[in-house]
């Protein structure tokens, strides 16, 4: 694609590097293949294809992003499966973020949008107040239905019950079971303490039962990106920062062989902490350190070589979420992973289309949302599985508040089939 940037604009390193991604594209259309929102709307502006070129129009031009731009990113799922597809190599995540930056400087929304995405901003990092949140709206939601847009689906996302905080929630160290074999820190994510904070338990449990020390490292927390794709990268940044030093704390005065984080779209996003920070002149040789060691859970136990017997032989439906198969490229292994175990893994068709959760996607953007729930739910049920497995909290709330079938995270059939607990949801 020709662009037209001005010298002076390409001075700006995030210029720089739309420019190259943008020069990139060569207007195939094989993105638009596997655009969760193209399939559902069937609109040239709701594929990553018509995206590219509004956004190459916005940042040339150094204008406020137009309202039918905001409304048609608004509407980009970040899902990145266009990335997985594109011959091309466009690294169509760095350009989209940089797009929300742009729109979050420049355009200044409604009042309710601007409210709920303030009131997004506020909770969902903080866990503390994100519990008292869930508290609140379970109590509301009778009259969730009545509420419209994003209110109505904040409301409808609520819960049946909310666990007590966990005892993993603290930082502290968790010592090897027998023989020590490496060490290491876990992320123990936000919205995840409260939603299932079981699946940090049954990772903990595994890792120390294997021989692997865990450490819960003060100061690290939030990961960043659920304000980061809405284009606020300025707390996005602070966040990350916080894990940065956290964790390269542990590193120098400790040692670490790996970061493990068992939420996928955290995965995704502290894995680019480096190209985040490529430009700080104290943080970008930690950040890079960090990216270069984060594992998900998966992966890290991949590599332990683990014996493993599964209870009982179950029909697993896995569901791989987005910020697995596409952000981070991870796609055999867990699958594999449960196979081993003794599992009867099966594979949903149009596994590659996302859930419509994303981060705060399906408070944001409800309808299409749905719609993706809907489709994906279908799809799980008419392969008949017993229970469905997935790496992502964000895919397990939204699928789980669709369908009686019972899901889990991978790490808790895995832990369950090396000696630990039975997943309570399989009870």
């Amino acid at each position: 694609m020709q662009t037209n940037f001005t010298l002076d604009q390409l001075s700006d390193p995030d210029i720089a590097e739309s420019n190259a991604i943008l020069r990139a594209c060569v207007h195939c259309g094989f993105c638009t293949a596997t655009c969760p929102t193209y399939a559902l709307l069937g609109d040239e502006l709701d594929s990553p294809r018509g995206r590219i070129y509004q956004i190459k129009d916005m940042l040339e031009r150094d204008i406020p992003a137009p309202v039918e731009t905001v409304k048609h990113l608004d509407r980009c799922l970040s899902c990145l499966s266009c990335m997985t597809t594109c011959p091309s190599g466009v690294h169509y995540m760095h350009l989209v973020d940089h797009a929300r930056a742009h729109i979050e400087k420049t355009v200044r929304r409604p009042f309710m949008e601007r409210s709920i995405r303030n009131l997004l901003a506020l909770v969902l990092p903080r866990p503390f107040i994100f519990r008292l949140a869930l508290i609140g709206a379970f109590f509301a939601k009778p009259i969730a239905r009545f509420l419209p847009g994003a209110f109505g689906a904040m409301f409808r996302m609520a819960p049946k019950s909310i666990a007590p905080p966990s005892y993993v929630d603290k930082p502290q160290v968790f010592s090897a079971i027998g023989k020590q074999r490496g060490r290491v820190a876990l992320m123990n994510g936000c919205a995840q303490q409260v939603l299932a904070p079981e699946i940090n338990e049954a990772t903990v449990r595994i890792l120390t039962r294997h021989g692997i020390e865990v450490v819960v490292a003060d100061g690290a927390g939030c990961c960043g990106a659920l304000v980061h794709h809405m284009g606020r990268m300025g707390d996005s940044l602070g966040q990350a920062a916080r894990n940065i030093h956290a964790w390269s704390w542990e590193r120098e005065v400790r040692g670490l062989d790996a970061l493990i984080i068992n939420t996928s779209g955290c995965g995704t996003m502290v894995k680019d902490y480096g190209f985040m920070f490529r430009e700080d002149p104290i943080l970008k040789e930690d950040a890079a350190w960090v990216s270069a060691m984060t594992k998900d859970v998966t992966e890290y136990l991949s590599t332990l070589d683990i014996p493993t017997k599964a209870p009982e032989l179950l029909r697993v439906a896995y569901h791989s979420a987005c910020s697995m198969q596409h952000g981070q490229k991870i796609t055999d292994v867990p699958i594999q992973l449960l196979r081993n175990a003794g599992f009867d893994v099966v594979s949903p068709a149009e596994g590659h289309l996302c859930c419509g959760s994303a981060g705060t996607y399906n408070i944001l953007e409800p309808e299409i949302a749905d719609r993706l729930k809907e489709r994906k739910i279908a799809n799980l049920q008419a392969i008949e599985p017993q229970v469905i497995a997935a790496g992502n909290i964000g895919c397990i709330a939204q699928i789980g508040s669709g369908t009686a079938l019972p899901i889990v995270h991978t790490v808790e059939l895995l832990d369950w089939a090396t000696g630990g607990q039975k997943p309570e949801r399989l009870n």
